[in-house]
This record gives C-alpha cells, sequence and structure tokens, in this order.
C-alpha cells in the first residue's frame, strides 16, 4: 500500500472520533484478539519504559501504563493523538505522553525496553517494513512485539480479510528480517490466517534470552 503519509494521516484524522467505537465492537474479534495478545506479550516490568508504534488513540499504550514504568505512544495522526491525550487525562495517568512519529523516526531519542505496534506496519510497502523494523531494532529494545496482518500461507484472493489496500507481509518475510538483524523470533502466534502476533527478542552480552513459542487460532470475520 504504501500511500503517501500526509494522506494516510488525514484518512486517520477524519475517522480518529469514532475508531474506538468500531475497534472496539464485538463485530472485530480479530483485531481485538490481536491487540489482546500484544499487550499480553509485551509483559513489562515496572521499570520498563515502553514505545507503542503506531499508537492510534492510545490503545495499547494505556493498557500497558499500568504495568511499565513510562509509555511512549507515536502516531502520525494529530487528532488520533489529541483522542489518546484526552483518554490518558480521563484515566488520570501521569507514566504515558503521546506525540508525532514514524516507523523510521518516532522521535524520540530516550531509552526503550520494549517497543510495540499493533496494526499499523501494513500500511508500508515490503522495502519499507524493512527499513522500519531496522530503526526499531536500532534504538535497543530487548522485546519487539508486533501485531498485524501477516500471512501464515498463501493468500487467497477470493477470501481478502481486508479491504483499503492493506499490504501484509508473510510470516516468513518478517521473521528471516528480524533474524537478519540480530534478534530472536521467541514467539509467533496465528490469530487468523492473514493476522499474527510476532515477539522478538535481543540477546543479552551472555548469547541469552527467555525463549516462548506458542501458536494459537482464534478465527473470526471482522476487517480492518
Amino acid at each position: 500500500m504504501d500511500e503517501p503519509l500526509a494522506d494516510l494521516a488525514d484518512r486517520f484524522s477524519q475517522i480518529a472520533d469514532h475508531y474506538d467505537d468500531k475497534h472496539g465492537s464485538q463485530e472485530k474479534p480479530i483485531y481485538n484478539a490481536c491487540a489482546s495478545l500484544v499487550i499480553e506479550l509485551a509483559d513489562p516490568r515496572p521499570d520498563d519504559v515502553v514505545l507503542d508504534l503506531g499508537t492510534g488513540t492510545g490503545l495499547i499504550a494505556l493498557a500497558l501504563a499500568d504495568e511499565a514504568c513510562h509509555v511512549v505512544g507515536r502516531d502520525i495522526s494529530d487528532t488520533m493523538i489529541e483522542q489518546a491525550r484526552s483518554k490518558a487525562s480521563d484515566s488520570r495517568l501521569e507514566n504515558v505522553e503521546f506525540g508525532y512519529g514514524e516507523f523510521r523516526n518516532p522521535h524520540y531519542d530516550g531509552e526503550v525496553d520494549i517497543v510495540v505496534s499493533n496494526f499499523a506496519l501494513h500500511h508500508l510497502s515490503d522495502e519499507k517494513k524493512r527499513e522500519a523494523i531496522e530503526a526499531i531494532v536500532d534504538l535497543g529494545p530487548r522485546r519487539f512485539v508486533l501485531g498485524d496482518a501477516m500471512f501464515f500461507g498463501s493468500p487467497d484472493p477470493d477470501e481478502p480479510l481486508f479491504g483499503h489496500g492493506v499490504d501484509a507481509a508473510s510470516v516468513g518475510m518478517l521473521v528471516n528480517v528480524l533474524t537478519d538483524l540480530g534478534t530472536v523470533v521467541t514467539t509467533v502466534e496465528r490469530v487468523h490466517d492473514q493476522v499474527g502476533v510476532l515477539v522478538a527478542e535481543q540477546l543479552d552480552e551472555n548469547g541469552e534470552r527467555d525463549i516462548v513459542s506458542t501458536e494459537s487460532t482464534t478465527d473470526g470475520g471482522a476487517h480492518e
């Protein structure tokens, strides 16, 4: 897909005021299951800083704020950011901040322990997905949790899960990119044939990491 950044930001700004109603409904079981897995697998420690890329109205960031020391949400839509800030204020959360940021330039130069992203990377072409993942790994997080549209098999053009030109990558391509960049993919969760969650871990100085490898399936008929 990889539509111009300004056009993409404008498209999401136009739906920001009803985005939560659309994605929080029971008609979105795949999206909801994916978001829940991202939150669960992020598993921040009390002293962790979490960066949420493509934060939208802050669903993931706000959910992680109770567990982490600090959460930073970044998005390209000013109106989405305003919605996220309003929700944080309503919840009286003081350890979360929202601002403009892109995958390849999140406009954040502090330390990051965990990076999460849910249903945002698919707006980039495969080449720019690689560049985005490289930028994320360069931030030095010990864990990267990606929930998104991704193919576990060959895509069936007669049964598309999504409209509006979602550019999903294959699981194999994403795993290869993460591995080439020196991370270890420790978790692969299949939510649907076209949706999954990956967790990549950085090796410590001793070359060690916690290994988790699971696969589950939650089918449904949602459309992103």
